[in-house]
């Protein structure tokens, strides 16, 4: 039992004097030993010798967020802007960044923002804009440099907002409302002109569609007006036909063919009363031939 007491005793006193030390996980302790920095605690169960050794700096190894106040930067072309941004960083050895720096946090923020005003000042306003990205990758990788010898990883670097003074941001309005009234104007006469060339199309194509149609009707016409004289011709050539073959068959056919021809005759007088002066026609109303190429004749010369 005694052999038992004693450690127990031992536990004690340590607890009571603050010589054992638990550290949790993602966290770290700097130990030195008459004043010398001695080991790093690592998570779990640590012993301390009390008044020899001490427990100097107590941190997270976890990635933390840097909150960048707004800065007053002047770009390249004297704008006056105001940039905050946010830095995300870790604590990779905890020993060189409490020996190489006092004050690690503040170190960090001015750092950030020289880096920002040195960034903004290499850039005009409309850069500032476009180039955001651009901008956070190279800030990462200055940060990240510059905080290696303090034993600090610089894992990424956000700018906000970036803000111009009230009378630049007036400014720019006046200019974007001016550019959309210009873009507005020409969207509107662009429409215009496509309206009125659309109209212009339609128009010729109903001209070249009626062209097209009177083209094709007149054709038609024509087609037709051949057809019947066509058709006319062989009607009369038929009848011609079958009067000579009724000469040639009956022979009272030819006294027929002469009171026929009489009636002609009259409605052919009727016609020279009308014809221009000089014009004759010689013809034996007892011949039927001599008066039907007498006709003939006549109606050549008044075609």
């Amino acid at each position: 039992m005694e052999a038992l007491a004693l450690p127990a005793l031992f536990v004690l006193l340590a607890l009571g004097s603050g010589s054992v030390k638990i550290t949790s996980g993602g966290r770290s302790r700097l130990v030195e030993r008459l004043g010398k920095y001695d080991r790093e605690m690592q998570p779990g169960l640590s012993f301390v010798v009390p008044v020899v050794e001490k427990v100097v700096s107590y941190e997270s190894l976890k990635e933390r967020v840097l909150d960048i106040p707004p800065q007053q930067c002047i770009t390249r072309d004297n704008v006056s802007i105001q940039v905050d941004a946010v830095v995300y960083w870790q604590l990779l050895e905890h020993s060189r960044a409490y020996y190489a720096v006092d004050d690690l946090q503040a170190a960090m923020v001015n750092l950030v923002l020289t880096q920002i005003r040195a960034e903004m000042g290499k850039l005009v306003l409309d850069q500032t804009f476009t180039t955001r990205s651009e901008v956070n990758e190279l800030l990462l990788r200055e940060l990240d440099e510059a905080t290696d010898p303090w034993g600090v990883k610089v894992t990424r670097v956000e700018m906000r907002d970036i803000l111009p003074s009230p009378g630049v941001k007036q400014a720019m309005e006046a200019q974007m409302t001016a550019e959309r009234e210009k873009r507005a104007a020409i969207l509107r006469s662009e429409g215009e002109k496509e309206s009125q060339l659309n109209e212009a199309r339609g128009k010729a194509e109903a001209l070249v569609l009626d062209a097209k149609a009177q083209q094709e009707a007149v054709l038609l016409d024509a087609e037709a007006q051949a057809k019947q004289q066509e058709l006319l011709s062989k009607a009369k050539a038929e009848a011609a036909l079958e009067i000579a073959r009724a000469l040639e068959s009956n022979p009272k056919a030819e006294e027929a063919m002469r009171l026929l021809l009489a009636k002609d005759w009259m409605a052919m007088g009727e016609q020279m009363a009308d014809a221009p002066a000089g014009s004759v026609l010689m013809v034996d109303p007892q011949s039927p031939a001599s008066l039907i190429a007498a006709l003939k004749q006549f109606q050549q010369g008044q075609g």
